[in-house]
């Protein structure tokens, strides 16, 4: 018997770029010149990048994402700047083989939109809502890789708590996965509205009442798992704020706590001296890198969250790189 008929994406037209303005704002200092060249390395519909290359007509975008089926859809929107624009199917970790491979020394600007997409949202047939009811899939290139239902059906328990302890921060991890593991060893994991059912009922209704879905936490953390995507993050950073010359910009949007942690220490790090603690006088080539653009995490406003539902849980961190030394923390 057939399945529901799938529910595709809006066209990438509809698709509303989250803190659009600002991040157009922070990043045009830096990549208005002439000869500039901008990564966004979580592509998704291509509407900040559409913006960005809008807005500059001697811009170059190199656009990453690890989804076949973004970059298409991507690509179409991105026509008339097609003799401007690189689009790689790549996962933003890998940002220093793509530049070497298009021989780009230095880049001017890099934005990081993380998290799930709209396009991956929006596909219900992907799995990553809980919402609508489709196979236990979750991930981002469908291409390859294990799926949500293969860390479900396959993980010993103590790797299931972690999972969900760790990337979903979920304090009923070891209620839940027991339930998982009871529920498993009878028939395995398919679908999404299985799992849902087994969270409402491991989850207790009081915290149902003011915790928000009992399945969000799960979910996030599966699809973390399955996407590797913290791992990516940990790689990407060092390499953007490496490839990201004098005068240049990194904008980086996240959607939970785990992102934004990472992002702010990797700017801490970067705006910080490198002259050893206690010399009275700042030692030549020790000074701080970058500074910061956004004080703390900026949010959507209101406005944003009732236009755009999804901005409700972004926070904004953005540096701009002021020196470029040889000296190495490791010396110091």
């Amino acid at each position: 018997m057939s399945g529901p008929a799938p529910q595709h994406a809006p066209p990438p037209s509809q698709h509303v770029p989250v803190l659009l303005d600002r991040v157009l704002e922070l990043l045009a200092p830096s990549i208005a010149a002439e000869n500039a060249v901008v990564v966004d390395g979580t592509l998704g519909l291509g509407g900040h990048a559409e913006a960005m290359l809008r807005a500059h007509p001697r811009l170059t975008l190199v656009g990453l994402d690890r989804d076949h089926q973004a970059l298409e859809l991507a690509g179409r929107r991105l026509e008339p700047y097609a003799d401007r624009t690189h689009l790689v199917h790549a996962v933003y970790d890998e940002l220093p083989e793509v530049l070497d491979r298009l021989g780009i020394p230095r880049i001017h600007g890099m934005l990081l939109d993380l998290g799930v997409s709209s396009l991956q949202l929006d596909e219900v047939e992907r799995g990553f809502s809980y919402s609508k009811n489709a196979a236990l899939d979750m991930r981002m290139d469908p291409s390859t890789g294990q799926t949500a239902a293969d860390v479900l059906n396959t993980y010993a328990p103590g790797d299931l708590i972690r999972v969900l302890r760790d990337y979903g921060e979920e304090r009923f991890a070891k209620r839940i996965v027991s339930s998982i593991v009871r529920r498993r060893e009878q028939t395995p994991f398919r679908d999404s509205q299985e799992l849902v059912e087994l969270l409402y009922d491991s989850v207790p209704a009081a915290s149902r009442r003011t915790g928000g879905h009992p399945a969000k936490r799960t979910f996030q953390a599966l699809r973390i798992e399955v996407n590797g995507e913290l791992e990516a993050l940990r790689g990407v950073l060092p390499a953007a704020l490496e490839a990201i010359d004098v005068g240049g910009r990194l904008v980086v949007l996240s959607y939970h706590s785990l992102e934004d942690r990472m992002v702010k220490r990797a700017f801490a790090e970067e705006v910080s001296s490198r002259t050893p603690a206690g010399l009275p006088v700042e030692l030549p080539g020790h000074e701080a890198q970058w500074r910061l653009l956004s004080r703390g995490a900026e949010s959507a406003d209101e406005q944003e969250i009732a236009a755009n539902p999804r901005a409700a849980s972004v926070r904004l961190r953005a540096g701009e790189r002021v020196a470029d030394t040889t000296v190495s923390r490791e010396t110091t």
